[in-house]
């Protein structure tokens, strides 16, 4: 139990390569950025306060009221 050594990176990229293939490989990467680059603008975007909306009465009167 210890640190990883080269081989074992090495061991664990041939695996990766043989699982996806190395045509999938630049798409998966592609698809992991995307998440990442999502994830960091959603946790950059300030949370707004609820905006107050009409009420249904103040509505229905800027309607005309109700339908019979």
């Amino acid at each position: 139990m210890g640190s990883f050594s080269a081989w074992h990176w090495i061991i664990v990229l041939v695996v990766i390569l043989i699982v996806f293939g190395a045509g999938k490989l630049p798409k998966v990467m592609g698809d992991v950025a995307q998440g990442v680059k999502n994830f960091k603008k959603g946790m950059a975007e300030e949370e707004l306060p609820p905006t107050v909306t009409q009420s249904a009465e103040e509505t229905e009167k800027s309607k005309g009221g109700p339908q019979p």
